[in-house]
């Protein structure tokens, strides 16, 4: 069990698929001791303003940031970024590009689970994501509202994951893609919990050269031989180990509480400096 982290750089709210708003999330950061706190939902930007406006208020430091959902032939590949310019109008209009095809995904999502002979209120599923970056999870606790899992996770393993009666795969937007589009606006790429892809050593051979920054090393549902393994690959490829908790709000699962990671210090002047030193070179302040 790791100890209290006052770094957590992996955090989701109601702009995506946490059950939290941005200033509630901020709010809990605070009591927890949290010194900074990144705000990373699902392809939107939307909950930063009120996740920045929050954290002047309870003294804590938000890292900008978003974690961008793209396919391979193997699954998913989740990057994260961080400090990403909310002005870039050209990359917010991707990320309205990203929303649009995760809503259509859900659609089909309901339909399907509907033909089973679920009740499932689409409408209410809908309401439920408050305009934000809908996802599965706000599926798996419709499923669980209506008694037919007994948790989100198993909401998932039965309908929700591929194989499963509900699953629809998602458009295409490759992790290179991702890379690039997060590059240009100046934030900075990082491969989330990387062992949800498979293939860890070849993905992020095949991301460096297109400038991933950074590998998501610090996570709580990983071993210490796991983060070793990580750790190796960051100093040679020369990633910086990046960690966070991937909080979504009550309930959490096993490792995703908030600040339950042991994120070190160094971490996060790494990342910071890198950020700095991109954006200068970049010419933005």
């Amino acid at each position: 069990m790791t100890s209290p982290s006052t770094i957590d750089l992996h955090a989701h709210t109601t702009a995506s698929d946490g059950t939290l708003s941005p200033a509630r999330l901020v709010e809990e950061a605070s009591i927890r001791g949290l010194s900074v706190l990144g705000v990373t939902d699902h392809d939107t930007l939307d909950g930063l303003p009120e996740a920045i406006a929050a954290a002047a208020v309870h003294k804590i430091t938000v890292v900008p940031g978003v974690e961008l959902s793209t396919t391979v032939s193997s699954g998913e590949v989740h990057i994260l970024g961080y400090f990403v310019d909310a002005t870039d109008q050209e990359f917010v209009s991707v990320l309205r590009s990203l929303a649009d095809a995760r809503r259509r995904r859900i659609e089909t999502m309901i339909t399907l689970l509907q033909a089973l002979g679920f009740d499932l209120d689409r409408d209410r599923i809908m309401r439920d994501a408050e305009d934000g970056s809908i996802g599965r999870p706000h599926v798996a606790r419709a499923l669980l509202r209506l008694g037919v899992v007994e948790s989100v996770s198993d909401a998932f393993d039965r309908f929700l994951k591929p194989g499963t009666p509900g699953w629809v795969p998602r458009e295409r937007f490759a992790p290179e893609q991702a890379v690039t589009l997060l590059t240009s606006n100046g934030a900075l790429p990082v491969l989330a919990h990387p062992y949800s892809t498979k293939g860890v050593e070849a993905t992020v051979d095949q991301l460096v050269p297109a400038g991933l920054r950074g590998l998501e090393v610090f996570y709580g549902e990983y071993s210490e031989e796991q983060r070793r393994h990580l750790f190796g690959i960051a100093e040679r490829t020369g990633l910086i180990p990046t960690g966070g908790s991937d909080y979504h709000g009550p309930p959490h699962r096993e490792g995703r509480a908030l600040g339950s990671v042991d994120v070190p210090g160094w971490v996060w002047d790494r990342l910071s400096s890198t950020s700095q030193a991109a954006r200068l070179m970049r010419g933005t302040p």
